[in-house]
């Protein structure tokens, strides 16, 4: 506790002053002291004030207690009292104890002669600044917290570790799954790859295919059958090549062709008239310069008139209702093709099975999708690709290798009896070097086992 501080006394040599040099000297009449000088302003000399009456010690040894008290409960900050006034008698001294407490709000208790009342302070606002190097160590905190969790020792119960053990006997494990690769992001620049709608352009193609699909109809056919429609299909796939015309003109023809035949039956004397007047119709929709009526009248050495061949393209187009946009194997495997980062000797591989499919009805149960991804399916079979069926064409063709089988099976047994068939045009024009001369190549053995 500090010691109490000693005021000198004052000088007291009253009577041998006069009124004005009392006046002068701040002694005040009637009176034997000086004023104090106020604490809260220090140097300035107070205004007396008349005392009403003096602070006894046992009132200064109360304040005393109470700082005591206040000592004994929060021994961390100092507060200051200050008895500004006589103490004891007529003493001129004045008092002052300091203490230490707690850091609360400070505390200033003063005794003035007039009011005698106790002061305290607004209590000041308490921010609380968080240093960058408080957060970084509350970030290490939780960092090391989540370290020790992740080192606890995985604790199993008896019935995963059976479950796990016998998952590992059957053969079934949980393998990372592949990542589906993104096949547009190198045509992202590419304003005519439509980026931005492609996945919702082949959702509709899917959704759409299977309505503007040709059914079975041979059973309807009382004049023609399987082999006549392969047949012309192969006369107009030679004429398509002599023609130079674009891929998707062929599948097209060959779509409206069987469209047409699952509608209405025909005699086999008109059959070639209707594969003509099909192509000339694909052609209008497909090319820029379409071949006129004559040049296929000339390429079927004038079988049938001009007029013949516009009286059956009236013929179709009011059966099938104009209705030409309709999602083709060739659309979707343009798309299979890119999901498979097939190089030219695979994407040969595919055309050259695509219209294997074309030439025989036995595809015409299968839907355009699924030949095409079948196709693909067969090439990387016959080619050897590894691996054979990923998730990046899974998730684009949305067909699994297993729903593929049946119908890669057929492309395969078709390629291999290429050879033996009396209908060579595909197997003559994918045998050019142009072309890879994919044709010669061995057939997959995998799906002829």
């Amino acid at each position: 506790m500090a010691s109490r501080p000693i005021v000198p006394t004052q000088n007291r040599g009253g009577d041998a002053l006069n009124g004005k040099a009392k006046q002068k000297a701040g002694i005040i009449e009637g009176n034997n002291r000086r004023a104090l000088i106020d604490v809260t302003n220090r140097g300035v000399v107070a205004k007396p004030q008349p005392i009403n009456r003096p602070v006894t010690r046992s009132f200064c040894a109360q304040l005393l207690a109470k700082a005591q008290d206040t000592v004994n409960e929060n021994n961390q900050k100092q507060i200051a009292v200050v008895v500004d006034g006589p103490i004891g008698g007529n003493e001129d001294r004045a008092v002052q104890k300091k203490v230490t407490v707690k850091p609360k709000p400070e505390v200033v208790i003063v005794i003035s002669p007039e009011e005698r009342k106790v002061t305290v302070k607004p209590k000041p606002e308490v921010v609380i600044e968080i240093s960058p190097e408080t957060k970084a160590d509350k970030s290490d905190i939780r960092r090391q917290a989540r370290e020790s969790s992740s080192r606890k020792k995985n604790v199993h119960t008896t019935t995963y570790i059976l479950t796990a053990r016998s998952k590992l006997a059957c053969g079934i494990t949980n393998k990372p799954k592949d990542i589906v690769m993104d096949i547009d992001a190198a045509d992202a620049n590419n304003q005519l790859a439509a980026v931005e709608y492609v996945e919702d352009i082949y959702k509709y193609y899917k959704l759409t295919e299977n309505s503007s699909r040709a059914h079975d109809y041979m059973a309807t056919q009382h004049e023609i059958n399987e082999k006549m429609r392969g047949i012309l299909v192969d006369w107009l796939i030679e004429v398509h090549n002599k023609f130079e015309l674009m891929p998707e003109t062929l599948y097209l023809t060959i779509h409206i062709v069987d469209r047409y035949l699952a509608g209405r039956a025909v005699s086999k004397k008109i059959l070639q008239l209707v594969g003509m007047s099909a192509m000339l119709i694909a052609s209008k929709y497909e090319e820029i310069w379409a071949p006129e009526v004559n040049d296929f009248v000339t390429i079927a050495d004038n079988a049938y008139s001009r007029e013949q061949v516009l009286a059956m393209e009236k013929l179709i187009l009011g059966k099938l209702e104009w209705s030409l946009t309709v999602p083709t194997s060739y659309v979707f495997l343009g798309r299979y093709i890119k999901a498979a980062v097939s190089d030219q000797k695979m994407e040969n591989m595919v055309f050259f099975l695509a219209e294997l499919g074309l030439m025989h009805y036995e595809l015409i149960t299968y839907s355009p999708s699924m030949i095409a991804a079948s196709a693909v399916y067969a090439a990387r079979c016959t080619l050897n690709r590894n691996p054979l069926w990923d998730e990046t064409l899974k998730c684009h063709t949305g067909f699994s290798e297993s729903q593929l089988q049946d119908c890669a099976k057929l492309l395969v047994k078709f390629h291999s009896m290429v050879t033996e068939s009396n209908l060579q045009t595909v197997y003559r024009k994918y045998s050019n070097v142009v072309r890879g001369a994919v044709s010669l190549i061995t057939p997959a053995k995998i799906l002829l086992a």
